[in-house]
């Protein structure tokens, strides 16, 4: 008799809530070691998707090395290392920098983390150290304890005197690369770079203000040509933005009364297998 109740009881549970059923995509795709034996294709969208046949970025190279190895995170699509290549041998042209220091990308599979990020999902989201990579001899051990730099003060309204020409350089390189479709970063880092900026200031655009991301910065790629099922994000608004950081600072300086009638966001709930692209499950499958 008590069977036969906790099975009427688990068959009303999964009719009223079925996706509570159902195991975590996160736990699922932080359990994958290695690469699906795939062609390299981004499938939904940077924060609800997956990545077939990831590509592992070198723990080192000749102008970068991969940070926090321990996480397995330094996976993406092919056109993710190509980046990479590029904007660090450009960042090992400027003073005081061999290259780059590479955090997170993506797990080998993609899809949701085990903590963390809630995007970085495709392999087409890359965070770069603001640390000077001057040392390229890194040990893993090193590389799992040292630290990056904040480049802010005042909660990010203004760079600090970590944050140097040659940062300002670097964001505008990878900003102008047509396969970027963004960059993240804190508020005051873009209104620097606002003022500082000096003739064609079309790459601006792509520089957008974000909490947090004094550490590093974040750069997402645009999809891949012929990935039909990747999801682009909507681009940036016209226009070079810079009165849109200014307002972000602005708020951070003087911030407005708080909304007594504001309601609490609700908890954001955990993502199941259900609510990724079809294409995910093949891609955990082999």
């Amino acid at each position: 008799m008590g069977h036969r109740f906790a099975a009427v009881l688990t068959a009303i549970v999964l009719s009223i809530s079925p996706l509570a059923a159902q195991p975590l995509a996160k736990e699922l795709f932080g359990g994958k070691s290695n690469a699906s034996r795939h062609t390299s294709a981004p499938f939904g969208s940077y924060a609800k998707g997956c990545l077939a046949g990831g590509v592992q970025l070198n723990e080192t190279g000749p102008t970068w090395q991969a940070m926090r190895l321990s996480r397995n995170r330094n996976w993406g699509h092919p056109n993710t290392i190509e980046f990479i290549n590029r904007l660090s041998r450009f960042a090992a042209t400027q003073p005081g920098w061999n290259g780059l220091y590479i955090g997170d990308i993506s797990q080998p599979r993609g899809g949701p983390m085990l903590t963390g990020h809630r995007s970085h999902q495709l392999g087409l989201d890359i965070d770069v150290w603001m640390l000077p990579a001057r040392d390229l001899t890194l040990s893993r051990g090193t590389r799992e304890n040292l630290s990056s730099i904040s480049t802010r003060r005042a909660n990010g309204a203004f760079v600090n005197e970590n944050w140097t020409p040659q940062h300002h350089e670097i964001l505008k390189a990878a900003a102008s690369d047509p396969a970027v479709a963004r960059i993240f970063i804190f508020p005051g880092a873009k209104v620097q770079m606002c003022k500082d900026a000096r003739g064609d200031r079309a790459w601006l655009r792509k520089i957008r203000p974000w909490w947090g991301h004094h550490y590093h910065f974040h750069v997402r790629l645009e999809c891949p040509r012929n990935a039909g099922a990747c999801i682009n994000q909507a681009p940036p608004p016209a226009g070079d933005g810079c009165d849109q950081a200014q307002e972000w600072v602005d708020n951070i300086l003087n911030p407005p009364p708080p909304d007594p009638n504001a309601k609490p966001a609700p908890p954001r709930r955990e993502l199941v297998m259900a609510d990724l692209p079809q294409q995910c499950a093949q891609v955990l499958s082999r």
